[in-house]
């Protein structure tokens, strides 16, 4: 139990702490412009990144990773927002959380491996770019002192780890830049402008919604999305981050920690939210590694918010917009465009696709779907064609054996049939098996054309060397070896 305690809580406390005050103050102006886009308050987002970070630095399965209101998920809020209001967002988030702990408790986490290395890396490298993209913006038609900061921030952020890296330089960042915005008087815009801050801690509050079937067809569409969207992004962060901090999370306690904080957010008046990369990367990259980062995260954004609020407004927006682009430069797997000369042509194929699909249509779960369908059929393609196929005659002359070797499946089915010389009139012909697979009830179809149409052929056909799996799903559903054969092959 303390040993526990220390590895997942204690470990890591004087960087775990500094990580978490970059991580709230640049949580801040991101949960008001993710609530803006829903279109709801802005306390709504901030209350939503508490609570999330708060409860899933207990009950989430990847340490140090920060979870709360996403610009992803606010996409998708937008329409039920404006057609049935805040408290139907409320009941849907609730909904979404539930859906989340019934597919935790489903094993849902275990279809991460399914998702290729390439489609990771397509995923971190379109999130990178978006972060990029999204401080756009903050850099179009403003005084030249907003470029100065943003130059000057981003200096100190890579200079300053080269003299000292015993206080997180983004950290130091936002201070010296807020310092110098306040004593000068520079007009830049601030967080304050962003939006107003809440006066008040968050209170339980129940949906203000009828219990009725009608309901359940409001908001289910729109918690499932939510849920599906959040599990995915969540899921996908917790990869990237397992890969830089060298360590595993336990994918279906995520699944079921992002549920419990929903819901959680849901009852304090908060939107559904999942993991963020950006946050994430900041809080890894500024030293944070265990549970209570994420711990620290969520309760300083909601003291920063609430009691420090004039302070906090004060920041200037030019300060986090040089920290997320650090962010998205770091995030950015520079070496995967090195690596496309020589890596296969479908993996740089499905990692550019899936950045492009993301970049274009700011959908994380398209772009990964896109992604993991390119994969797959790259991968049936390419074990389609490990299939061999020898022929000999017998030294009577009166049988063709067939020696095959590979898998037989959906892809390579077809191949497999026009492999067989039909036009010869040998007394026999022998299909010799061993070195071969049957994976599915198409590759049974093809040997039931091959042998039901030579013996049509008056041809005696004998098959020999299937494995266990093989026969057994030959015996199951192929009709070459039944009565009625032909018959029922022509009626198929």
């Amino acid at each position: 139990m303390l040993n526990s305690l220390r590895q997942h809580w204690l470990s890591n406390v004087r960087a775990d702490v500094l990580s978490a005050i970059v991580v709230a103050l640049a949580l801040i102006p991101e949960a008001i412009a993710f609530s803006i886009i829903a279109g709801v308050d802005p306390k709504v987002g901030l209350y939503a990144s508490f609570a999330i970070a708060v409860i899933t630095a207990f009950a989430g399965g990847r340490p140090a990773m920060i979870s709360a209101a996403t610009g992803a998920m606010a996409l998708l809020m937008i329409t039920l927002v404006k057609e049935h209001g805040l408290q139907y967002l409320l009941a849907a988030t609730l909904l979404c959380g539930v859906l989340q702990i019934v597919f935790g408790l489903l094993k849902l986490g275990e279809l991460m491996r399914f998702v290729s290395r390439s489609v990771v890396t397509g995923f971190v490298n379109a999130l990178a770019i978006l972060i990029f993209l999204a401080q756009l913006p903050e850099l179009i038609n403003v005084t030249w002192h907003v470029y100065a900061m943003t130059a000057a921030g981003l200096g100190i952020i890579y200079l300053l780890p080269l003299l000292t890296k015993a206080v997180p330089s983004p950290l130091v960042c936002i201070l010296v830049l807020t310092a110098i915005a306040v004593y000068f008087g520079i007009d830049v815009r601030t967080v304050s402008d962003m939006g107003e801050l809440p006066d008040s801690l968050p209170i339980f509050l129940w949906p203000e919604v009828p219990l009725t079937f009608e309901t359940l067809q409001i908001i289910f569409p729109y918690s499932l999305a939510l849920a599906l969207v959040g599990l995915l992004e969540s899921l996908m962060t917790a990869t990237i981050v397992d890969d830089l901090t060298d360590t595993n999370s336990n994918k279906n306690r995520e699944c079921v920690g992002q549920g419990v904080a929903n819901i959680g957010s849901g009852l304090l008046g908060g939107m559904a939210g999942c993991a963020m990369i950006g946050q994430s990367m900041i809080n890894v990259k500024s030293g944070g590694r265990t549970r209570l980062s994420t711990l620290l995260a969520g309760l300083l954004l909601l003291c920063f918010a609430v009691f420090l609020g004039d302070w906090v407004g004060l920041i200037p927006m030019a300060a986090l917009v040089a920290v997320m682009i650090m962010v998205s430069i770091s995030t950015f797997n520079w070496q995967s465009v090195k690596d496309m000369r020589t890596n296969p042509k479908s993996s740089s194929i499905v990692m550019l696709a899936t950045v492009a699909v993301v970049v274009y249509s700011h959908n994380l779960a398209l772009g990964v779907f896109v992604g993991v369908l390119l994969s797959a059929l790259f991968f049936a393609n390419k074990i389609g064609q490990l299939l061999a196929i020898e022929t000999a005659v017998s030294a009577d002359g009166q049988c063709r054996r067939y020696t095959v070797t590979g898998q037989v499946f959906f892809t390579s089915a077809e191949q497999f049939v026009q492999s067989f010389a039909f036009s010869e009139t040998l007394p026999k012909v022998l299909i010799d098996l061993t070195h071969a697979h049957f994976w599915d009830i198409t590759a049974v179809s093809s040997l039931d054309k091959v042998v039901l149409k030579l013996r049509r052929l008056g041809i005696a056909v004998e098959v020999i060397g299937l494995n266990a799996a093989s026969a057994t799903l030959v015996d199951k559903f192929a009709i070459h070896n039944k009565p009625e054969a032909i018959d029922r092959l022509l009626h198929h």
